[in-house]
């Protein structure tokens, strides 16, 4: 007679066990996500608070119309438009090389470089992110500056122009690649919709592919304004540390985060008004990067483009 084998709950425990599994894997991934918000609230949360403090005791009208900024003289004088000057100048400039010629650079390996020549490339531009942004400041201090002067002597040793070149080139590689991939995710069938009709290359990537990829473009530059923004050390050796309220770029210029390093150093006392300038500053340039964000969040809602 046959053994009869005893009925077994072998699935149902499967079933529960992956369902055990899914669990741990979605509140893990909760979890990573919470971290970035909570960090983000934190970081908010901080600034406000001594940001606060600091306009308790000086007037934001004043902090945000002077036109003069002295921290640390007797008497103090807190008007940010000369940081914030700085801050634009450099931005502006960098995007002025970064936005043509990663777009450019993006339209030549997307539509026109064979395989080879895009997988030998895109890795050598790609270099220029991973440099680190110091290396970028003494570049531009021992090699950009002395180029500089050769063609106008009137450049100061720290000036605006060298910082703006260098902080282009850093954001190039994030334009190029961000740009590279909007454009690579139009359509095949566009292109070839175009070249059937009797366009030219050049008119099917000038008049169809690049208004077609338009919203990711556009986020792309807004990143990289955002990116340029707030950059630091390169900005700190190539541009200086006067603050001035000039748009003269071949004079020596400071942005907001060249101050912010140059007053956590510790030479303030802390809690002092001089002290508490780094958070006033600080969450001036958040709500700038927050709205520049905000933007280009919106162009891409705008004019995105719905290919399925």
């Amino acid at each position: 007679m046959a053994a009869i084998s005893e009925p077994t709950n072998r699935p149902a425990f499967t079933k529960r066990k992956s369902r055990g599994a899914e669990a741990l894997i979605q509140f893990f991934c909760f979890a990573c996500a919470a971290i970035s918000v909570v960090t983000t609230a934190g970081i908010i949360v901080i600034l406000a608070k001594e940001a606060f403090a600091f306009f308790s005791k000086v007037s934001p009208l004043s902090f945000y119309t002077g036109t003069e900024w002295y921290p640390n003289f007797s008497p103090p004088k807190f008007g940010v438009l000369p940081l914030i000057s700085g801050t634009m100048l450099i931005t502006l400039g960098s995007a002025a090389v970064a936005l043509p010629l990663g777009l450019l650079a993006a339209i030549y390996l997307s539509e026109y470089a064979s395989s080879k020549a895009r997988n030998f490339w895109k890795p050598v531009l790609e270099l220029l992110a991973g440099i680190p942004t110091v290396v970028y400041g003494f570049f531009a201090l021992t090699t950009l500056t002395p180029f500089l002067k050769k063609l106008y002597p009137g450049f100061e040793t720290f000036n605006g122009t060298a910082g703006a070149i260098v902080v282009g080139i850093m954001t190039l590689p994030l334009v190029a690649s961000l740009c590279e991939d909007a454009i690579t995710s139009v359509p095949k069938q566009l292109r070839e919709g175009a070249l059937g009709l009797g366009a030219t290359k050049q008119e099917v990537t000038m008049k169809i592919v690049v208004p077609a990829a338009f919203s990711g473009i556009m986020a792309a530059f807004i990143l990289a304004i955002s990116r340029a923004v707030g950059e630091t050390m390169a900005v700190a050796l190539a541009a200086g540390q006067a603050p001035k309220l000039t748009l003269n770029p071949t004079v020596s210029i400071e942005t907001m985060t060249a101050y912010i390093v140059q007053t956590s150093k510790g030479d303030i006392r802390y809690g002092s008004t001089e002290y508490q300038t780094i958070y006033a500053v600080g969450i001036t340039l958040f709500a700038i990067t927050f709205i520049l964000n905000i933007i280009a969040r919106k162009l891409v809602k705008r004019f995105r483009i719905n290919y399925a």
